[in-house]
C-alpha cells in the first residue's frame, strides 16, 4: 500500500500544481484540486485560525490521501493517464470554484478564496482582497489545466477529466447542500460534458462499494471555462468518494483503500473508451 512509484512527485514544487505526463496517446487526465494541506508562510499569515484550530480545519476541508489514491491507481496501468494535482491547500485558492460573482459558494464566504472555514468562523479578514491569490494561483492553474486540455484535443481528438475529490461522512456547518444524501460515491455530472453511457460505467465500477447517487451531495464536474458548454469533444466526470472509502478516522490509508484502488484503475482502463 503507498508504495513509492516513478509516478510519485518530490513533495516541494515551484508551482501551486503538477503535472505528471502520462502515455501520450492516452486522452484522460485525471484532476485533484484539494488532496494538499501545505500553506505558503504568507499565506498563513493571513489565518485568523490558532494552529490547533487551523489543524482541525485542513483535517476537514483536505481531500485527505486522493492524490495518494490516484497515484497508487495509475502506478501500474499499461497506458496511464496524465495526472494533475494541486499541490496547495485549497485554503489558499479553490481552483474548483469561480473567482466571481458566479459562483454559489460566496454566500457562506467560501468563494475561490475562503474568507469563512466550514464551521462558519472567519478564516480571513472579511474585507480581505484575494485578488492577489487569483492573480498569483488561481489564473495559473487554471491556465495550465486549460492548456492541458487543449494538447490532448490536438494530440487524440478528444479529452476525458475524471475530476477526483472525497468528502467527510458528516456535513460541514457552513454548506450550502444541507440535509443531501452523503452515499459512499457521489458522481458529478454535467449534462453536456456527461455521456449518459459512462455514468452508467462509473455506477456499475463502484457499485461493490454501496449505491452510488448522481450530484448528490456534490453536482457537477469541472470544465475549463473556454471549453464549458462549447467542446463536445471534452468530457468530465466528477468521483466524489466519501472519507471512509479511502482514510480510516486518523487520515491514514483505510482497510478499503486497496479494494478501492484496483477499482479506480479499472474504471480508468475501461473509460479510456470514452
Amino acid at each position: 500500500m503507498l508504495k513509492a512509484s516513478p509516478r510519485s512527485w518530490s513533495p516541494l514544487v515551484a508551482s501551486n500544481f503538477e503535472v505528471i505526463a502520462g502515455d501520450p496517446t492516452s486522452h484522460l487526465i485525471v484532476h485533484v484540486p484539494h488532496s494538499a494541506r501545505y500553506l505558503p508562510e504568507e499565506v498563513r499569515r493571513e489565518i485568523l485560525l490558532d494552529d490547533s484550530d487551523l489543524e482541525a480545519e485542513l483535517n476537514e476541508m483536505t481531500d485527505s490521501l486522493t492524490a495518494e489514491m490516484v497515484l497508487h491507481a495509475t502506478a501500474n496501468l499499461a497506458k496511464p493517464p496524465t495526472l494533475f494535482i494541486n499541490k496547495f491547500s485549497r485554503l489558499v485558492i479553490d481552483p474548483e470554484r469561480f473567482p466571481d460573482e458566479r459562483e454559489i459558494m460566496n454566500q457562506v464566504g467560501m468563494g475561490a478564496v475562503y474568507l469563512k472555514s466550514s464551521t462558519g468562523a472567519q478564516l480571513r479578514d472579511p474585507k480581505f482582497d484575494g485578488a492577489g491569490l487569483i492573480s498569483q494561483y488561481f489564473n495559473p492553474y487554471a491556465k495550465a489545466l486549460t492548456d492541458l486540455v487543449d494538447a490532448k484535443l490536438q494530440e487524440c481528438g478528444k479529452a476525458l477529466i475524471i475530476d477526483f475529490h472525497s468528502y467527510r461522512n458528516q456535513q460541514h456547518p457552513n454548506a450550502v447542500n444541507h440535509g443531501q444524501a452523503r452515499p459512499p460515491v457521489c458522481i458529478g455530472t454535467d449534462s453536456f460534458h456527461t455521456p449518459a453511457s459512462l455514468v452508467e460505467l462509473a455506477q456499475s465500477q463502484f457499485a461493490r462499494f454501496g449505491e452510488s447517487v448522481l450530484n448528490q451531495p456534490y453536482a457537477g464536474t469541472y470544465v475549463p471555462l473556454d471549453f464549458y458548454q462549447l467542446d463536445a469533444r471534452v468530457y468530465s466526470i466528477m468521483l466524489e468518494n466519501r472519507a471512509d472509502l479511502l482514510v480510516d478516522q486518523d487520515l491514514n490509508p483505510g482497510p478499503m483503500f486497496d479494494s478501492y484502488s484496483k477499482a479506480l484503475a479499472e474504471f480508468i482502463t475501461l473509460a479510456a473508451n470514452y
